[in-house]
């Protein structure tokens, strides 16, 4: 017969304030009086909200020095019943399942040098007895392990992990990532389960280093068949962002806290997230080029000229090779001068020079100041060059060396095309005048919310007249504007919700899901329009506009500069991929152009761009 509530409440103070009566009792009597209890969390599923399991938690008696796990089992180890005590913990878990109903999934917790123990014993130290006469399936337990730094004997712990697989017994490994796992034994013990550390969810929607840190860990985790369990979510956001990614098991406060009941349902916190159709504005590192980018990588291996080599053993260099446009001079490996092809063939073209210096040192009309550039100079450092005084080396070649001996020439154009095209891949990524995020991280947003089908609203913003003030005044005064336009829509957008990209010049994307988008977005071109102002001379504002050449070269008076925005609602199902969403917001912002409208706000029919 079950006692009232009452009266085991009763029972359960009494115990505590006995146990805190007697601060000095060991482990081994705190086991033995049964002062110890489970509480259970709940792991909920992120994608829909669905409780799926709960980890069992061991406490100790309320009021003594041993309440909390951490002490109580540090006092195990060093009064060497530590085996004992994770013993006795998973059997008052799967006595306090069973007796609850046992929904869904049991997660206990094991160390590793415990369970290789455990299974080593014949009878299991009494738990596969229990589980035979309690009726617990095993195919619901799922054994976490802990402590799995301090794995001594491999071997051994994946004998115990096959005993477990052949009693349907699934693998979690717990707290990966908190600095001292190991991504090898995740392949050695292919877990069914990896729980990733809270360090991971802690603020991951304000940290990009996070977000490609969880990318990368769930790709590793389709490679090897594991589901992802994210730990410690306390906060809406840190849910919206791992249910985002891809996650797809999460614990922690949000969802539920450690109790003695097993919950039925996660916090309506979580829920309300979950239920929630709105999309995570993930952060994103501010992309740079290549920073593994170096100078070696472009280099071209010219055989150089000794120090002793004469004009004729040049000449018979540049007419064996037509490709060489300079030759590196060397001495003792290190460079000493340079030969450009075009200087030296003017100057052995005239007459006499043969018979006068064919046999000298090619040194006598050679650069003995040559650009050397070291082969591990970054990105940097190689577009101060470009933008230097001296711009002799796009034409004659520079050398390149490692630790100040000859590795081989570099050319102008081959310099100029890398940085080009390294510059141009960061700009995809996040714009180097705003570090907005640019091309790639908009379209991979644009491709989440139409995967979430969340209703959202794209507005394209452009700038009218933008180009007449950018040849007045001067690109200077022209990335002003455009800074301006920048810190303007990020000014009027929700971080947490609408993104803000620079697809490139003057024209910029919002993807609103904030329900006041239009006010955000009037308010916007209100506060641009006026501010904007400042940003012309005094002659400009009195006349409302200034002289400057159209497209065709002729001069005319054109207006102040002012920004027009073209807004496109997209509810579930219009779109199916992000280039539609582009070019029909593309659309929206030119009918806003032509009409001289601050906001034009898309009228089609929706379903209209569905494909």
């Amino acid at each position: 017969m079950t006692p009232p509530a009452h009266a085991s409440a009763t029972s359960e103070n009494f115990v505590a304030q006995a146990a805190a009566s007697q601060p000095g009792m060991t482990v081994s009597e705190i086991m033995a009086c049964g002062l110890l209890s489970t509480h259970y969390q709940p792991l909920g599923r992120l994608r829909d909200g669905e409780v799926v399991g709960h980890e069992a938690l061991l406490r100790g008696p309320r009021g003594h020095a041993l309440a909390a796990p951490d002490a109580l089992f540090a006092a195990a180890q060093a009064q060497g019943v530590g085996f004992d005590l994770e013993v006795h913990a998973v059997k008052l878990a799967l006595k306090g399942w069973a007796g609850q109903g046992m929904a869904g999934q049991l997660f206990v917790n094991f160390s590793a040098g415990a369970l290789a123990a455990l299974l080593a014993h014949p009878v299991g130290h009494g738990i596969w007895g229990l589980i035979r006469d309690m009726g617990i399936p095993t195919g619901r337990l799922v054994v976490e392990i802990t402590e799995h730094e301090r794995v001594a004997n491999l071997s051994r712990l994946l004998d115990a992990i096959q005993m477990l697989r052949r009693l349907d017994v699934q693998l979690a490994l717990d707290d990966f990532g908190d600095g001292r796992s190991s991504l090898r034994l995740w392949a050695e013990l292919k877990p069914d389960i990896v729980k990733i550390d809270k360090y991971f969810a802690r603020d991951i929607a304000s940290h990009p280093e996070k977000v490609q840190t969880i990318t990368a860990l769930r790709r590793i985790a389709e490679t090897f068949g594991t589901q992802m369990v994210a730990e410690g979510l306390e906060t809406p956001e840190e849910l919206r962002a791992l249910r985002d990614l891809g996650i797809e098991l999460g614990q922690g406060y949000l969802l539920g806290r450690p109790q003695a009941t097993l919950a039925e349902a996660l916090l309506p916190a979580a829920r309300a997230v979950i239920d929630s159709r709105e999309i995570a504005v993930l952060p994103s590192k501010t992309r740079q080029a290549r920073s593994d980018f170096a100078l070696g990588t472009i280099v071209m291996e010219v055989a150089p000229l000794p120090a002793d080599a004469t004009h004729h053993q040049a000449a018979r260099r540049f007419l064996q090779d037509e490709s060489l446009r300079a030759i590196a001079v060397v001495q003792d490996g290190q460079p000493i001068g340079l030969v450009n092809r075009h200087g030296f063939l003017n100057q052995y073209s005239k007459p006499y020079f043969k018979e006068l210096y064919d046999q000298r040192s090619c040194l006598l009309f050679a650069n003995t100041q040559p650009l050397v550039l070291d082969a591990g100079i970054g990105l940097d450092q190689l577009t101060d060059v470009l933008t230097s005084e001296d711009q002799r080396y796009l034409t004659e070649g520079f050398i390149v060396t490692r630790d100040g001996q000859y590795l081989g020439m570099g050319t102008g154009e081959r310099l100029v095309r890398a940085v080009t095209e390294l510059r141009i891949e960061a700009a995809r990524h996040a714009n180097p005048l705003t570090f907005l995020p640019g091309n790639i991280p908009l379209t991979l947003h644009i491709g989440r919310l139409l995967q979430g089908g969340a209703p959202f609203v794209a507005c394209y913003a452009d700038l009218n007249h933008f180009k007449p003030f950018n040849d007045h005044y001067g690109y200077w005064r022209g990335d002003e504007m455009i800074c301006l336009l920048a810190r303007t829509l990020v000014a009027h957008a929700d971080a947490r919700r609408d993104f803000v990209g620079h697809v490139g010049g003057d024209d910029f994307v919002v993807l609103y899901q904030s329900e006041d988008w239009h006010s955000r977005i009037e308010a916007a071109v209100a506060d641009f329009n006026r501010e904007a102002i400042a940003l012309f001379d005094d002659e400009a504002r009195e006349r409302s506009g200034i002289e400057a050449e159209d497209r065709e070269g002729v001069m005319r008076f054109f207006p102040l500069t002012t920004l027009s925005v073209g807004a496109l609602r997209v509810h579930p199902g219009d779109f199916a991929q992000p280039e539609q969403v582009a070019s029909a917001a593309a659309a929206a912002k030119h009918k806003a152009k032509l009409l001289s409208a601050g906001v034009y706000v898309d009228a089609r029919e929706v379903g209209a761009g569905r494909a």
